[in-house]
């Protein structure tokens, strides 16, 4: 009975990791919050490396004015052990949160302060053309209207691509339009982009576009995150 078992666990590891191989790495997107204010915002995202099977975390800080990293605000840790059956490679993710307190408190960024979604894909698929969404804030009577526009360089293993974000924004205090991304920076191996998810903080002054990119590797495609932020 006791080898019987031991078979069992086995193959549900031989499954999972044969699964993980075909499927790709694909990561999990972590909503960590905002600063009080609503300049900082916090995500993380983490997963299990396909071909070694270890456990990894990336931390990130984004000042929102300038949609871009903090000082030392992009952190990665790859764990120095294989996953064991079951886990999911969060705690990899909670490791790196509490091996830099201290910088998380620099920019006082609370995990109590986690962003309001306005907007959650349930979409599989990528669009190559592009992505085009619209969302409501209810409570503050705001329509939006996002326009995601990819660019593609190469082909192949060579292909290279960038995109940027044409946003507006009408509500009872009038329209304004956004613009953001950088489409001047190319990104190597990425196929596709999809905004999955958009939030605001409580107060409304800062708005954050999850975005989903499809990364081409050895042995399939992986599934990394990444964010736009603008303030309102």
């Amino acid at each position: 009975m006791l080898e019987q078992k031991s078979f069992g666990l086995f193959l549900a590891a031989y499954i999972l990791c044969a699964s993980v191989a075909m499927a790709g790495d694909v990561a999990s997107f972590a909503d960590l919050g905002f600063s009080a204010n609503g300049n900082y915002y916090m995500f993380g995202q983490y997963g299990v490396d396909e071909d070694s099977l270890k456990p990894w975390a990336d931390l990130n800080i984004i000042d929102v004015a300038s949609n871009d990293f903090v000082q030392k605000g992009r952190i990665s840790y790859k764990h120095n052990e294989k996953i064991a059956v079951g886990q999911d490679g969060s705690g990899a993710l909670l490791k790196v949160i509490a091996d830099n307190n201290g910088l998380i408190a620099k920019y006082n960024t609370n995990f109590m302060e986690n962003g309001i979604p306005l907007f959650i894909s349930l979409q599989n698929g990528h669009n190559p053309q592009g992505d085009s969404i619209d969302f409501r804030d209810f409570e503050y009577e705001n329509h939006y209207w996002a326009d995601l526009v990819p660019a593609f360089f190469g082909s192949g293993k060579n292909i290279r691509s960038s995109f940027f974000i044409k946003l507006r924004k009408e509500g009872k205090n009038g329209a304004k339009n956004y613009r953001v991304g950088s489409p001047d920076v190319k990104r190597s191996g990425v196929t596709s982009y999809t905004i999955k998810r958009v939030i605001v903080n409580p107060q409304r002054t800062s708005m954050i576009l999850v975005i989903e990119m499809t990364v081409l590797n050895g042995s399939g495609p992986d599934v990394r995150y990444m964010i736009e932020a603008l303030p309102l």
